[in-house]
C-alpha cells in the first residue's frame, strides 16, 4: 500500500502546487481505512477517495472525485476544494460503511446521478492505465448530449419510461449526425446503476433501457456507413506508406491497426511482450466491451513486413513496457526575438491514450494516399473484417480474431457474407452436360 504523509498540507493549493508529479496519489487519512487523496497529474490534480473495511489488508477500493481547484474556482461539482473533496469523500465512506445493507441503496438515483457515477468509474480506470490524467471519451460524449438535457438528467430512473428515452433520441438525432456511441454510453451507465442498486429500482428496467435505447432501423443506416469506409488492399497500403513516411510512432500505429483490425483501444494497451516473432503473431489484448476486467488477448498471425517495422520498437526494450509509444509536444515561448512567439517543442514521451491524438497525422495520411477526406481509422477494422469474410474464412473464426461475435458480424457485413458464399457455391458448380455431346 502506498505510504500515508501526515505532514501534507493538501487543503493549500500552494502547498500542492509544490508536489512532484507522480504516478500514485498523496494520501491523508481520515480515519482507519479511509483515506483522501491528491494525484498530481501532468494537467492538474485529482482528488480520489480509497476505503478499506476494517480488519481487512489490501489496497481497497478508490474512486475519483473530481478535479481539484488549483487553476479553475471550485463549484463543488466537477472542481472540488478540499473541503468539497472531503465532505465528497465522507458521504461515499459511509455508503462503503453501509454497503451490506439495504440503506446503501438509492432509490432515489436520477440519470444524471448514474451517468455521473459512471465517468468517475471510467475516468479512474483510465488514471490506472495510463499514469495520469486522461479524460474518456464518454465524459464529452455523455456531457454534451446527456447532462445537458435537463428533462432527461433529472428523471428518477424509477421513474424512466421507453417514452422517455425515445424522445432525448428525437431531440440528440437532430443535432447530431452521429448517435451510436453516445447511445453505447448512456446505456453502460444507466445498466451499472441499474446492477448496483437493482433491489430498490423496477425489475423490468433493463427492458425499458434496452428498448428505449434502440435506433430504428439501425441495420440500413450503419451497413451503409461500413460500405463507405471498407477500403481496398491498395489503399491500406498506400495510407500505411503515407503514415510511415509522416512519422514513425504514428505509422506503427496504423501498421498494427491494419495488420490487426482491432480496436484503438485494444492496440494502445499492448506491450512489448506481446510481439512474438519466432510465432509470427501477436497477443492483442481483448476489449473492455461488456467486461468489467479484460484479461485475455486474441492471438492475431501477421507478416514478416509487420515484425520488421515493429522490429525497432521491441529492441532492448523492458517487456512490460508499452509497444506504441509517441512524442508529446509542448508550447514555449522564445525570447529571441522583440516579441515573443509560441512554438512547440518536444516533450515526454509516453503511450498513446487517446484515439484523438491520430486526428491530424491521420487525415495528413489520407490526403497523401488519395483516399477520400471522410475516411476514418475505424475504416481499417472494416476492412480487416471484409478481407477475412472475401478469403473464405469461417464467420466465427474472423469474429474471433476481431474480439467481437457472430451476430454482430451478420448483422453489420451480410452483404460480404453473401458474396462470400456465392463464390464457395459456384465452386460446387459443374457441368452437366458432356463436351462433345
Amino acid at each position: 500500500m502506498a505510504r500515508v504523509s501526515a505532514d501534507l498540507r493538501l487543503q493549500d493549493r500552494s502547498a500542492r502546487a509544490r508536489l512532484a508529479r507522480r504516478q500514485n496519489p498523496y494520501w491523508r487519512m481520515v480515519c482507519e481505512g479511509q483515506h483522501l487523496g491528491y494525484y498530481k497529474g501532468a494537467r492538474g490534480g485529482t482528488w480520489v477517495a480509497r476505503y478499506r473495511p476494517p480488519g481487512t489488508s489490501g489496497n481497497g477500493s478508490k474512486v475519483s472525485l473530481g478535479a481539484a481547484d488549483d487553476v479553475g474556482d471550485a463549484n463543488g461539482d466537477t472542481i472540488l476544494s478540499w473541503r468539497q473533496a472531503l465532505d465528497k469523500a465522507t458521504r461515499w465512506f459511509e455508503l462503503k460503511d453501509k454497503g451490506s445493507t439495504e440503506s446503501a441503496l438509492n432509490p432515489d438515483i436520477t440519470v444524471g446521478e448514474a451517468i455521473e457515477n459512471y465517468i468517475a468509474m471510467r475516468n479512474a480506470r483510465r488514471v490506472g492505465q495510463a499514469g495520469r490524467e486522461v479524460l474518456s471519451d464518454a465524459v464529452s460524449n455523455l456531457k454534451r448530449n446527456v447532462l445537458a438535457d435537463s428533462r432527461l438528467a433529472r428523471l428518477p430512473l424509477a421513474r424512466l419510461a421507453e417514452a422517455d428515452l425515445k424522445a432525448w433520441q428525437e431531440r440528440t438525432l437532430r443535432r447530431r449526425a452521429t448517435i451510436q456511441r453516445v447511445v453505447n454510453d448512456l446505456k453502460a451507465a444507466l445498466n451499472r446503476a441499474w446492477a448496483e442498486h437493482r433491489r430498490a429500482l423496477p425489475g423490468d428496467l433493463p427492458i425499458v433501457i434496452r428498448q428505449g435505447l434502440t435506433i430504428e432501423a439501425p441495420g440500413t443506416r450503419r451497413a451503409q456507413a461500413r460500405e463507405n469506409q471498407v477500403l481496398t488492399d491498395d489503399q491500406i497500403r498506400r495510407v500505411v506508406a503515407a503514415a510511415l513516411k509522416l512519422d514513425d510512432d504514428f505509422g506503427r500505429m496504423v501498421v498494427m491497426l491494419a495488420a490487426t483490425g482491432a480496436r484503438f483501444a485494444q492496440v494502445r494497451r499492448m506491450r512489448v511482450a506481446d510481439v512474438q516473432p519466432e510465432q509470427h503473431r501477436v497477443m492483442v489484448p481483448e476489449s473492455y466491451k461488456g467486461r468489467r476486467d479484460a484479461a485475455g488477448y486474441v492471438r492475431v498471425q501477421v507478416g514478416n513486413d509487420t515484425l520488421a517495422i515493429l522490429a525497432p520498437a521491441i529492441e532492448g526494450r523492458p517487456a512490460t513496457a508499452p509497444l506504441l509509444e509517441r512524442w508529446r509536444h509542448v508550447q514555449v515561448k522564445t525570447s529571441e526575438r522583440r516579441n515573443a512567439t509560441q512554438v512547440w517543442e518536444r516533450g515526454e514521451r509516453g503511450p498513446w491514450a487517446t484515439a484523438s491524438e491520430m486526428a491530424r497525422s491521420w487525415s495528413q495520411a489520407c490526403r497523401d494516399a488519395g483516399l477520400p477526406p471522410t475516411t476514418i481509422p475505424y475504416a481499417l477494422r472494416h476492412s480487416s473484417i471484409v478481407r477475412g469474410l472475401r478469403v473464405g474464412l469461417p464467420i466465427r473464426l474472423v469474429a474471433a480474431l476481431h474480439d467481437t461475435s457472430v451476430a454482430m458480424i451478420e448483422r453489420h457485413y451480410s452483404r460480404w457474407i453473401t458474396e462470400g458464399l456465392d463464390e464457395l457455391a459456384a465452386r460446387a458448380v459443374v457441368p452437366l452436360v458432356a463436351k462433345g455431346a
